[in-house]
């Protein structure tokens, strides 16, 4: 219950209260609440979104050298292995500033 999917460029979500999930699902229907379409935008920021919280990190060759210097000068991140970089416990405390300087924040970077 609540749950977010996507798949083909759609996210859907399922209602939250489990009984009435458990209903839904009991009477034969979807148990979505709501959807929508992603922008090819959207895909980008989820994927680092996500991507940044995985152990295996994230590929470094996918953005400016600038940022991901930025996050080596303040020890947010650390080699996972080759071109993966992972968070290091402050990164990981501070996940969404990272991302924010991945994708974002150019004057963050120089």
């Amino acid at each position: 219950p609540g749950a977010h999917s996507h798949v083909d460029g759609i996210r859907w979500w399922n209602v939250k209260r489990p009984a009435t999930y458990r209903a839904m699902l009991a009477a034969g229907n979807s148990p979505a609440a709501g959807r929508e379409s992603l922008t090819v935008e959207d895909r980008r920021v989820e994927s680092v979104m996500l991507g940044v919280r995985l152990a295996d990190g994230f590929d470094v060759r996918d953005f400016p050298e600038e940022r991901v210097a930025h996050l080596w000068r303040d020890e947010l991140v650390e080699n996972a292995d080759g071109a993966r970089l992972r968070l290091t416990r402050k990164g990981r405390m501070l996940a969404d500033a990272v991302v924010r300087i991945l994708l974002w924040d150019q004057a963050a970077t120089g």
